[in-house]
């Protein structure tokens, strides 16, 4: 599934027009600096639960020694943060049936 069959879902379910779903659906996932709720929360430092469904949040990998494989020559691999998704037992137990 992808945004736009997303937003035709909600438009059916919760009787909004396509377009007006679609905003509602932008409005949440958005990745564009500023924009998305989950994405400007994330950006902050913060995490977004979702009860029974799961968490979105951001993890920290610290930096680190690599090796690059075509050379063989040992590179520095920068610290940085990362998003991550935990499901809730809710989404974890439908999935499993």
């Amino acid at each position: 599934m992808n945004k736009t069959e997303m937003a035709e879902k909600l438009a059916s379910k919760c009787d909004l027009s396509q377009a007006k779903a679609l905003e509602i659906v932008s409005m949440i996932f958005d990745t564009k600096p500023g924009t998305g709720i989950i994405a400007v929360e994330l950006d902050g430092g913060g995490k977004v639960q979702i009860p029974g469904f799961g968490t979105f949040g951001t993890k920290s990998r610290a930096a680190r020694q690599g090796r690059n494989p075509a050379t063989g020559q040992t590179i520095m691999i920068a610290a940085k943060n990362y998003p991550f998704f935990k499901p809730g037992k809710g989404l974890k137990d439908r999935v499993a049936e």
